[in-house]
């Protein structure tokens, strides 16, 4: 007895609180949305899904030209948000991939659409990004451990002292030599993290799903495309890269100086506009992510610039597309997300 109440009053009170956290976190789209019964219908037929994420054409068409996307045949998408949401299986695993558009707010609005509507046992992010690591060449593809959001910034007066993350003085790029300059510096800043259960965290580096990341480390041998056609091959085959940090920022970055700053400062070895968001939104969530980064350009180095020109550049969506497709057949080997 408890409080003085009946032992059976005790369980009721107990099943009541656990009815009241499921159906709160099964709560999905309002019973008004016009979608509701469509979106039900694809978490009875299917789930749970992996969340499958890109975020422009470019990264979509070598999906769809793979054939490994089988759309489901009785629900083949939902469009939600101006975006649509692609259900089918790949390699037999049950699969919802959406596009979710450039830049941080469409990658984190895309995802959090994608996990309240949908049954969702884990995201897998791919694209392309930029290389800032000169190990890591156009065609590579590298499984990120950790991701930072770096256009979040503190920019100071001239003369300011030192935070606690690294600075970015202007004077130490002033030409011919370095000295003072206007624009002082920018200090890096971190996030804020709110996560289900636990008061609001400051973190700089976020970090990937341990588990899934494992699962993602059998994939180093896997064979990657080397040739884009007979006249046009890489100089060497193309590898897969883990336990790597990437920067995320709302830029495109093609400049030579802060590439070399970030590598040097940070080390930083990608850079790319959505992971961090990706992965700041599945942690809030609780979800499990994973992210796969396909090697396109150098981000300002001038000694790849044939590679790039050549139509290699293209391989990177190819190759990443490869390596999240074969990470999600083993996600399948061990869970239940296949057809029921």
């Amino acid at each position: 007895m408890s409080g003085g109440l009946p032992a059976a009053v005790d369980v009721v009170l107990l099943v009541v609180v656990v009815v009241l956290v499921l159906v709160q976190q099964s709560v999905q789209l309002k019973n008004s949305h016009p979608m509701h019964g469509v979106v039900d219908r694809v978490n009875e037929i299917g789930g749970p899904y992996v969340g499958l994420l890109m975020t422009y054409p470019g990264e979509e068409v070598p999906l769809q030209a793979s054939g490994y996307f089988l759309p489901n045949s009785q629900v083949p998408y939902v469009d939600l948000a101006g975006r649509r949401f692609n259900i089918g299986t790949i390699k037999d695993v049950n699969v919802i991939y959406v596009m979710s558009g450039e830049q941080t707010s469409n990658a984190a609005i895309t995802v959090q659409i994608l996990l309240d509507a949908f049954d969702i046992l884990g995201v897998v992010h791919y694209g392309i990004a930029g290389s800032t690591n000169d190990s890591l060449v156009v065609g590579d593809v590298s499984v990120l451990k950790y991701v930072a959001m770096t256009g979040s910034w503190k920019w100071l007066e001239l003369k300011s002292g030192k935070g606690p993350l690294p600075d970015l003085e202007f004077g130490a790029f002033n030409l011919p030599i370095r000295g003072e300059n206007l624009l002082s510096k920018v200090i890096y800043t971190p996030g804020q993290v709110y996560t289900t259960g636990q008061p609001m965290k400051e973190a700089f580096w976020l970090e990937v799903d341990q588990c899934w990341f494992n699962i993602a480390t059998q994939l180093q041998d896997i064979k990657l495309r080397q040739c884009v056609n007979e006249t046009y091959c890489l100089p060497e085959p193309p590898k897969v890269a883990y336990g790597l940090r990437g920067a995320t920022a709302n830029v495109y970055l093609d400049n030579a100086a802060y590439r070399t700053f970030l590598f040097n400062k940070l080390n930083v070895s990608t850079t790319d506009e959505e992971s961090a968001a990706v992965v700041m939104t599945c942690v809030s969530n609780g979800v499990p992510c994973v992210v796969f980064r396909g090697i396109s350009d150098m981000a300002g180095a001038e000694e790849v610039a044939e590679l790039t020109s050549t139509g290699l550049s293209s391989l990177a969506a190819v190759n990443v597309v490869k390596v999240a497709v074969e990470f999600i057949g083993l996600i399948g080997q061990g869970s239940s997300t296949n057809d029921h």
